[in-house]
């Protein structure tokens, strides 16, 4: 971290008082947000360590990937608005923004594509290694272990010295993971793989993997196709949330880059994280019908019924979620493309959501549909199980993730994460032999 601010002058402290003691800390500031209290000599000058549960009041890194104002409702990558890269530019514009930190131009542009394409193949022996799995394992269990073993395929991966073999694993693991995802489905269902095609973009690529079967012509619907690459554009990094963090402290050990996105997909399975947009289907199911809505309405404001609305609200957006408003008008395009309006399904989000947006309760307390809401709703449209739903979400983050671990891996004076501890289990006691023991 860098001990001076913008200007180059020296930055302004924060004095801790403990008793009759004091210490200094000085404060950094960014670019945007907050300044920081840098408390790296905290033990140090106090023999004191800070506690901060689930660090969200903590810095753990600097970073110049992507900025968050949950009270105003903003998403920047790279200083680039979410709402304009989701409505303008395609997922691998995005993915090469994050990664190298400007958009490309014609050239980089083409090159980057080109090298995705050929490497979205994976080695043949990977197929063998589908086998090993039962039939009605989940896909994620599918993709976290197949991430992983991609290390025994690309040894050149584990030397991550090299700024060629980190760019050569990142294109890689861009390319290759919606691959695996892919044929994580289609083993699943018992139906063949399918093999990338160069001639489609990265979306109708995934799309053709996703549905495609060799006793029938896929034809790739363009509504779909966008509606794919805006999921992938706006799931792609949320700055330092849980999987990431895991991903920069799995990465900071030096463990090959493999390993860390498997790190990460297996902290994005968890329910709290990733299944955000599975829990709002099974919130619906279990509303049941439009007639219901008022009694579930009723109890989700009764706070002792433990009953939540999901997709409203967000632990970081205060306000509103900047991703939602694209994610909605995408849901519609979906929704008219596919001729679903009038499904029940749909038709119980579209009042659940009119009425929660029109309550007082839910106005006060800014819970506004977030973009988990919709992106839900668009695979179910689209005929993709909620067994996969977290399983695209890891495709998406897989860009976010590998950004992040370049970033750490390339800072100077990068150390090993080492979280401290409050210990409150048992002071110094002896031991009593067995026989002694009452």
């Amino acid at each position: 971290m860098a001990d001076h601010d913008t200007n180059g002058s020296i930055p302004e402290t924060a004095t801790l008082s403990i008793g009759e003691r004091s210490a200094e800390f000085p404060l950094l500031k960014g670019t945007l947000g907050p300044d920081v209290v840098d408390i790296r000599k905290l033990t140090a000058q106090t023999q004191m360590f800070s506690f901060d549960p689930g660090y969200g009041e903590t810095a753990s890194c600097q970073s110049a990937i992507t900025f968050i104002d949950g009270d105003e409702g903003v998403l920047l990558h790279r200083g680039y608005p979410i709402e304009q890269l989701a409505t303008e530019a395609s997922f691998v514009e995005t993915a090469y923004l994050l990664v190298y930190g400007d958009l490309p131009n014609r050239e980089d542009y083409d090159r980057f594509q080109q090298d995705l394409k050929e490497q979205a193949l994976l080695h043949e022996q990977i197929r063998n290694f589908f086998n090993g799995f039962r039939r009605d394992a989940h896909p994620m269990a599918i993709l976290c272990g197949t991430v992983a073993a991609l290390s025994a395929f690309y040894p050149d991966a584990v030397d991550i010295s090299h700024e060629a073999s980190r760019d050569l694993s990142t294109r890689r693991l861009i390319a290759k993971v919606p691959t695996i995802a892919a044929w994580a489905y289609k083993y699943t269902v018992g139906e063949p793989f399918v093999y990338p095609d160069n001639s489609l973009t990265f979306s109708e690529n995934f799309l053709k993997m996703l549905f495609a079967r060799p006793n029938a012509e896929y034809k790739v619907n363009p509504v779909l196709a966008r509606a794919i690459d805006r999921i992938l554009i706006l799931h792609a990094d949320h700055e330092q949330n849980a999987s990431t963090s895991t991903v920069r402290l799995v990465g900071s050990t030096g463990a090959n880059p493999f390993a860390c996105i498997a790190a990460g997909i297996a902290a994005l399975w968890g329910p709290a994280h990733g299944g955000a947009n599975e829990a709002v289907l099974g919130m619906l199911a279990q509303i049941g019908t439009k007639e219901n809505i008022p009694a579930f309405i009723a109890q989700v404001k009764n706070r002792e019924s433990g009953v939540r609305l999901m997709g409203f609200g967000h632990r970081v957006y205060k306000n509103f979620d900047p991703r939602a408003k694209i994610m909605e008008q995408t849901y519609h395009e979906v929704v008219s493309e596919l001729g679903l309006k009038h499904d029940p399904m749909f038709d119980l989000a579209a009042e659940l959501e009119r009425i929660a947006i029109n309550d007082p309760y839910f106005v006060q307390r800014r819970l506004y549909p977030n973009v988990d809401f919709y992106s839900g709703l668009i695979l179910r449209a689209m005929g993709i199980p909620t067994s996969m739903f977290t399983v695209l979400f890891a495709v998406a983050r897989t860009v976010g993730w590998i950004s992040q671990w370049r970033e750490m891996i390339e800072e100077p004076g990068q150390r090993i994460g080492r979280p401290r501890q409050l210990y409150i289990g048992e002071t110094r006691r002896d031991f009593v032999p067995l026989c002694r023991r009452s």
